[in-house]
C-alpha cells in the first residue's frame, strides 16, 4: 500500500490490490481460517484507502472539480455502505454461514465504486488538475494511508476538518490492538 506515483496512480494502484484480495480470498476453501484473516487484510487496506480518500481526493475534487460536490457527495455514500458491510463482516468467522454473503455484498459494492472512481471521477479530475497538484495529492494520500485506522470506524466523521484530527487517533489505537492480536501480520 503506498505505491508511488501521482494520486490516481496511487488510487488505481490500491484498487487492483483490493481486486487481488477478493480473488484470494474466493480461492480458498469455505470455512478456512485463511479466509478470515485475508478479510481482515482487505479490511485494513480498504479502510485506509477510504480515509485517505476522504482526506484528500475528494476535498481535491470539490475544488477542481466542476459539480464536486455532488461527486463527492456520492463517494462518500458509497464509502459509508462499504464500511457498514466491513463493520458487519468483522465480528463474523470465515465458517460463519453470513461470511460470504457479506463479502460477496462487500465486493459488490467496491467493484461498483471502483467503477465509478476509475470511468468518471479521476478522468475529469486529471482534466481539471495539473500534473504537479496530481503529484501533490499522490504523496499527501501515501502519509494519510500510513497513519489511518485500519478497522471500520462507520460513526467517525468522514470529511475534513475533523477526519484529519481524528483518523490518526484512531489508526493509533487501531494499529496497537493489531500488534497485540496479530491482526494483519504476515508470516
Amino acid at each position: 500500500m503506498g505505491h508511488g506515483g501521482n494520486v490516481i496512480e496511487e488510487l488505481m494502484a490500491d484498487h487492483r490490490e483490493v481486486d487481488a484480495l477478493f480473488g484470494e480470498i474466493e480461492t480458498q476453501p469455505v470455512g478456512d481460517q485463511r479466509r478470515r484473516e485475508l478479510a481482515d487484510e482487505l479490511t485494513m487496506e480498504l479502510v485506509q484507502h477510504a480515509v485517505a480518500e476522504e482526506q484528500y481526493l475528494y476535498p481535491a475534487v470539490r475544488e477542481y472539480v466542476d459539480g464536486g460536490d455532488a461527486l463527492a457527495d456520492k463517494e462518500i455514500a458509497d464509502h459509508a455502505k462499504v464500511e457498514r458491510l466491513l463493520k458487519d463482516l468483522e465480528g463474523l468467522d470465515a465458517d460463519d454461514a453470513q461470511f460470504d454473503d457479506r463479502v460477496a455484498r462487500l465486493k459488490f459494492e467496491v467493484t461498483d465504486h471502483v467503477r465509478d472512481e476509475e470511468d468518471r471521477l479521476f478522468p475529469m479530475l486529471a482534466d481539471a488538475c495539473t500534473p504537479q497538484t496530481l503529484e501533490q495529492l499522490g504523496d499527501k494520500v501515501r502519509r494519510a494511508k500510513q497513519l489511518a485506522p485500519t478497522r471500520p470506524h462507520p460513526a467517525a466523521p468522514d470529511t475534513p476538518p475533523l477526519n484529519k484530527i481524528l483518523a490518526p487517533g484512531a489508526g493509533l489505537v487501531d494499529r496497537a490492538r493489531d500488534l497485540l492480536t496479530g491482526r494483519g501480520r504476515k508470516d
